[in-house]
């Protein structure tokens, strides 16, 4: 019997010590130093002399933005731009890298999400300016920074003679479960967990008929699933952390199809605003839509943030990563930092 009880005792003893130290873990991360963040570089007036347009001809729109662009160019006196189609084994890199041995300076993508960040990988650290044309089914970045997504000529305009503002490039460095390495640039948000899930599982089908509406069902068939443990580090901070999650995210900037996800996120403040969602149940995630949607200050158990130049992260099981809304894989461990002012932006 007295065995029984010192057995009990010690089992009672190491849970409450490893929940007094998972407690302790987190209240030392909630009080982590914040970074500081860097004041935006001032937009400026720089006049286009030569521009290119890359753009995806599968996408709908894909003529009129052709013609919204040298209609612009036109009017401004400048030669008809040099037009360069993506493929399908190239999303824009190749057509970008083209454009900047030809000495164009203003290097319009259009098309998706994906295009435009296949362009911006390439102008990243140059003296070219990005222009973008939003074609897509989200139009992450266009909506991040006010770029109009139902005007193509007005889109064009900014495309050709808007600012040029500075803004930060994210990049997230995975470990994939083959042995390879893989480093990705993106412009809006990366995640691993359930959002990397909801993209990987979305219908394509579905997807060309109703817009982002499919990734609404998507999402509701992902609700049910378990949390999954993960250790991550902060830049700057000595010690691991160890959390069980629903999804880690990576926000360059906020906004996601209206909603301001990331208040605190700003694209051109040489930070990235880290998001750990750790749900156990559909009333979990309501929790986080009810926050997000009325924009409450206070701080939620399900949902907490950080902001880091840089973050390294393992996974204790295989998880689906993605950026800027496209998948990018099952990783066991990844690393994502940000490049301050890296690239020129074609702004409003």
């Amino acid at each position: 019997m007295q065995t029984n009880r010192v057995i009990v005792f010690s089992a009672v003893a190491a849970a409450a010590a490893a929940a007094a130290t998972s407690w302790y873990s987190v209240r030392k991360l909630s009080r982590y130093r914040k970074p500081s963040a860097q004041e935006p570089v001032a937009a400026e007036h720089v006049t286009a002399n030569k521009v290119a347009l890359v753009i995806n001809p599968s996408k709908s729109g894909a003529e009129e933005a052709q013609k919204a662009v040298e209609r612009v160019c036109a009017e401004a006196g400048i030669e008809a731009p040099l037009v360069l189609h993506t493929t399908k084994d190239n999303a824009g890199q190749d057509a970008a890298r083209e454009a900047l041995d030809a000495q164009c300076d203003t290097i319009i993508a259009a098309g998706g999400d994906g295009t435009i960040r296949a362009v911006a990988e390439v102008l990243e650290d140059t003296d070219a300016s990005l222009g973008v044309l939003p074609l897509g089914t989200g139009n992450l970045l266009a909506r991040n920074v006010d770029i109009p997504i139902d005007d193509l000529h007005t889109a064009a305009l900014v495309a050709v003679r808007g600012m040029v503002r500075r803004i930060d490039v994210g990049h997230m460095k995975l470990k994939l479960l083959d042995g390879g390495e893989a480093d990705h640039a993106f412009l809006v948000i990366a995640g691993v967990g359930t959002d990397a899930d909801l993209f990987d599982d979305t219908n394509e089908e579905l997807k060309s008929k109703v817009g982002w509406l499919a990734y609404s069902e998507a999402g509701l068939r992902q609700l049910p699933g378990k949390r999954k443990k993960v250790n991550f580090k902060l830049e700057g901070d000595e010690n691991w952390q160890t959390r069980k999650v629903r999804s880690v995210l990576f926000a360059n900037c906020g906004k996601l199809q209206g909603l301001d996800f990331v208040p605190d996120a700003k694209i051109d403040d040489g930070v990235l605003d880290a998001v750990i969602l750790s749900p156990r149940s559909a009333a979990g995630w309501m929790w986080i839509l009810l926050k997000t949607a009325f924009r409450t200050k206070n701080k939620i158990p399900v949902m907490s943030f950080y902001q880091t130049p840089g973050v390294a992260l393992r996974c204790t099981e295989p998880m689906n990563t993605q950026i800027d809304g496209d998948p990018t894989g099952q990783v066991n461990e990844l690393e994502v930092s940000v490049s301050p002012s890296a690239l020129r932006l074609r702004t409003p």
